[in-house]
């Protein structure tokens, strides 16, 4: 999804703090250990190309769902579901940068910031496998009703996305379509540093 050179310009924003709204310290608040910046208005170009690219195509898939469990549709651009996001006191933005170094993970969790969510989000890797960093695996928890939960690793290469639910994903069953919840985090970091774009549609309080 982005170039070498374009992740790199994103990690070098990092030490920029007039470019963020605010700073998590993961083990401050048992997130886990490392740490995130929320980016401030106006986002980068580049985020804000890819927030603006992405949605309208991801709305065709988040439509899908909505109709299979029966939920409120959602608008086919993002400014539209912006609007509804701000109507609903949410107004800060959520795109981020986050950054781990050795022994640093993100336990499963999922990026809820208020009433309104749209369900799906995007996370690119911006730090080079192996020469950058070793360990860091995305990783991704299914929790089955009435089942044992399921994961799945993910690797990524450096400018790889991985797209994936934010709070449940429709499955099909004998009785039409349920809800199963979704949580998302990082395994530990074995060496190096790593450096993630996350791109999160809905807006927080």
């Amino acid at each position: 999804m982005l170039t070498a050179e374009e992740c790199e310009a994103l990690i070098a924003l990092y030490e920029d703090d007039s470019r963020f709204r605010s700073r998590v310290i993961m083990a401050r608040h048992n997130f886990g250990s490392g740490e995130y910046k929320y980016f401030d208005r106006p986002l980068p170009k580049l985020v804000e190309h890819l927030r603006h690219e992405l949605y309208p195509q991801l709305a065709h898939t988040a439509n899908r769902w909505a109709a299979w469990l029966g939920t409120e549709a959602y608008p086919s651009q993002l400014d539209e579901f912006l609007d509804h996001c701000h109507g609903h006191g949410q107004t800060r933005p959520t795109p981020l940068l986050l950054k781990y170094q050795a022994d640093d993970y993100n336990c499963l969790h999922q990026d809820l910031y208020g009433d309104v969510a749209f369900p799906l989000q995007v996370t690119v890797l911006l730090s080079p496998l192996h020469t950058g960093f070793e360990g860091g695996e995305f990783l991704l928890m299914e929790q089955r009703p009435r089942a044992q939960s399921r994961g799945q690793a993910v690797v990524l290469e450096q400018g790889q996305a991985v797209l994936f639910a934010t709070h449940h994903r429709p499955v099909k069953g004998s009785r039409g379509h349920y809800r199963v919840n979704m949580r998302h985090g990082v395994s530990r970091l074995l060496s190096g540093q790593r450096y993630t774009l996350g791109i999160i549609f809905h807006d927080a309080r």
